[in-house]
């Protein structure tokens, strides 16, 4: 058995009814059940159809988000997020370069780099050269007034928390960053890379060893090892080309607003909805959200 999920961003459009009832009839499914009045419904269907990709093409055209996932296991046991332009709405280094008077040249290196057109370590390499000089507490002002969390982030880890699992926060940003993003919503972890600094400036360089795509594959390993849990028990959700490692090997693997080349590649790609689409495709109901 499998479930169909539809989610769609009731602030743009609504998800439709009759959309619904005609997937649903369309592929033999069961009755369908509202997660959320006019965002989320779900049906369970014997088999996947054969033109899910095709359907899923369509929908997207119409502001719907479909998500097919077997029914065993489909609720998870640990969650595995990146940060930057997942977690929160913005990249880190981004802004960091902005403060220092490189933004563009620095935030075109960095889409390349999510897109997979860029080494990843090394691009980050660069990036870091050009903010040597900043004062280290340009840090905190980007933190209070720069940086927004990503609607429905909070909801996703409590929830699943509130349920048994074990939130993880692995980013191929800064520590500076993800300290304060995992605490705030709520993480039990957090791991990312290292900015140094001398005398209250920056040095223009990262601690080794880089935390890129491979290190977040080890921290799937490592922490699913730890708790005794399986790649299937995980979901984990990204939107850069070094997020594709761990978005592959876990058991539920969403691309979230990503980047074309992640999302070429991704088991499940989130378009429209929110974080709280993480909960929908694991058949939470919006009145089980914990906030």
């Amino acid at each position: 058995m499998h479930f169909v999920t539809l989610i769609a961003n009731p602030r743009k459009r609504p998800l439709d009814g009759a959309l619904v009832e005609a997937l649903r009839n369309a592929w033999g499914g069961l009755e369908a059940i509202w997660l959320s009045a006019d965002e989320a419904a779900e049906f369970a269907v014997p088999v996947p159809a054969s033109n899910a990709d095709s359907v899923w093409e369509d929908l997207q055209g119409q502001g719907v988000d479909l998500v097919v996932q077997p029914a065993e296991n489909r609720r998870k046991r640990m969650l595995l997020a990146d940060m930057d332009s997942t977690m929160i709405q913005q990249e880190c280094i981004d802004e960091l370069a902005d403060e220092a008077g490189v933004g563009p040249r620095v935030a075109d290196i960095t889409a390349r780099a999510m897109n997979g057109e860029l080494d990843f370590e090394g691009a980050l390499i660069e990036r870091v050269g050009l903010l040597k000089g900043l004062d280290e507490a340009v840090i905190g002002k980007v933190l209070e007034s720069r940086i927004t969390f990503m609607p429905g982030g909070r909801e996703l880890v409590q929830t699943m928390k509130a349920n048994g699992a074990y939130a993880a926060l692995v980013s191929g940003g800064f520590t500076a960053f993800t300290a304060r993003v995992a605490e705030a919503l709520g993480f039990d972890e957090n791991r990312a890379n290292t900015l140094l600094g001398e005398n209250g400036m920056l040095t223009g360089d990262v601690g080794r060893p880089i935390l890129g795509r491979e290190a977040k594959v080890q921290a799937l390993d490592e922490i699913t090892r730890r708790l005794g849990l399986s790649d299937a028990d995980v979901l984990a959700v990204g939107d850069g080309a070094n997020d594709l490692g761990m978005l592959q090997r876990a058991g539920a693997g969403v691309a979230l607003h990503a980047k074309p080349s992640v999302q070429a590649q991704a088991k499940i790609r989130v378009n429209h909805g929110d974080l709280t689409a993480l909960l929908f495709m694991q058949g939470y109901a919006r009145s089980e959200f914990v906030a």
